[in-house]
């Protein structure tokens, strides 16, 4: 279906509010941690939603030597935050910077390699992945449903009013109306949401009073890098993680897409990602990531159209320049994202069941597989101070519900399913030889 330039546009800005709480969440934690004043903090929020948009770009442009060419949208990979402050709390930010930057050329490096592992994703370790991406997801919207962790309005009927209010209005349009109307129902969502928010006073425009309408982007604004080894290490550590993240990413929307991935094209993307987090520390900003809410709308919407994720990517970079035009994004109240996160994120879920109907149930290895896999995932993320006692570079792979849950998934399909089989065809040969 030919889309008109106004609908092209209408579902970018859509992809844009998905991910743009997400994305201007990080900056706003690290650089609160690291004690940036106001100037700062507003600048380190405009460098990641441009940084964001070139990532995005980069991955969806598919071409010789990197971009996977689905529908993908980057961000930064919450997995860095607790690294990240760790980091320039201890050595500062230049060191930051440094570390990003060397992750990103290892993560360049080894993508060939990293390639060759498509065999350990079959569809219970994909679906499982998937799945848990969703899970993990619920409890930040129903935190945004009640008004945001913290708030002091927490719970409150006027949030909760909001968030179902904006939930069922989405699901109204989506049962009542086709075609263009229902791609776009989470943005008319948060439109309609905003608006009933603004009439009960809850809509604040200060942050787009005070924000300047143009500000250069430069290089290296803050710090220029340095390279110390742990923070290398660290940062290693977490873009391979964020690797095997993307990884469930990738297959979600391969299978949303109806596109079947094969070595190279793996490969391909996990060189984006490399080449974002070195242009991230150019910028002084982030390693970049896969982000997963995003799939929940490709999956809503029904529109896989790349020219969409291109139109946002530019949105993106365009907002990374006018900071006054990007704060109006903060004038949703985090109920109304909250009420529409539970559609996305619950079709993220959704999608992980629908590739988990591809697995053979009859095989109790694929159902123990399964039940690991969700439990640790979802038990992580449950219960987050579970591995605090354990040193800090086994917490980077066992912090994360998503990251626990997926190696979790890995791990037992390779005792199962990858060992297991070559062990029996080993047996079969030397019987084989035995006869002979």
């Amino acid at each position: 279906m030919k889309q008109h330039p106004f609908q092209t546009a209408s579902l970018g800005i859509q992809h844009v509010l998905a991910m743009y709480a997400g994305a201007v969440i990080v900056p706003l934690i690290i650089g609160g941690a690291l004690h940036f004043n106001n100037e700062q903090l507003a600048y380190l929020v405009s460098l990641d939603i441009l940084t964001s948009g070139i990532a995005t770009l980069l991955q969806v442009w598919q071409n010789r030597y990197f971009g996977i060419g689905l529908p993908i949208v980057l961000g930064c990979t919450f997995t860095a935050v607790g690294p990240i402050i760790a980091i320039g709390s201890q050595y500062g930010l230049s060191s930051i910077y440094g570390s990003i930057l060397v992750s990103g050329i290892i993560v360049l490096i080894i993508a060939k390699y990293f390639g060759k592992l498509i065999r350990f994703f079959p569809p219970v370790v994909t679906g499982s992945v998937v799945t848990i991406i969703g899970l993990t997801l619920i409890p930040v919207a129903m935190n945004n449903v009640a008004g945001g962790q913290g708030s002091p309005d927490f719970g409150s009927i006027s949030n909760l009013a909001l968030a179902f209010g904006t939930l069922l209005f989405i699901i109204v349009l989506y049962r009542f109306f086709k075609g263009f109307i229902r791609a776009i129902s989470i943005l008319l969502g948060l439109i309609a949401g905003t608006i009933a928010a603004a009439f009960m006073g809850k809509v604040d425009f200060t942050a787009v009073s005070e924000a300047s309408w143009f500000h250069l982007v430069t290089p290296l604004h803050f710090a220029a890098p340095s390279f110390d080894l742990a923070p290398i290490i660290t940062m290693t550590l977490v873009a391979i993680v964020s690797l095997v993240e993307s990884s469930g990413v990738y297959f979600a929307l391969a299978d949303i897409t109806g596109r079947k991935l094969n070595e190279e094209d793996l490969v391909k993307g996990y060189r984006a990602e490399g080449l974002a987090s070195v242009i991230g520390a150019f910028f002084n900003s982030f390693p970049y990531t896969t982000y997963s809410q995003n799939v929940g709308l490709v999956q809503f919407s029904g529109v896989k159209d790349k020219k969409v994720i291109y139109l946002m990517g530019f949105i993106l970079v365009f907002l990374g320049f006018l900071p006054k035009i990007g704060a109006l994004t903060t004038v949703i109240p985090t109920a109304v994202l909250g009420g529409a996160m539970v559609a996305m994120f619950g079709m993220v879920i959704a999608s992980g069941i629908k590739m988990l109907s591809k697995v053979d149930f009859t095989s109790q290895e694929n159902l123990l597989i399964i039940a690991c896999s969700v439990g640790v995932g979802l038990g992580v993320t449950t219960v987050p101070t579970l591995f605090d006692a354990l040193p800090d570079s086994v917490k980077i792979l066992s912090n994360s519900g998503i990251v626990a849950g997926s190696l979790t998934a890995i791990f037992l399909n390779i005792i199962f399913n990858v060992i297991k089989p070559a062990k029996q065809m080993q047996r079969q040969t030397e019987k084989g030889l035995k006869a002979s």
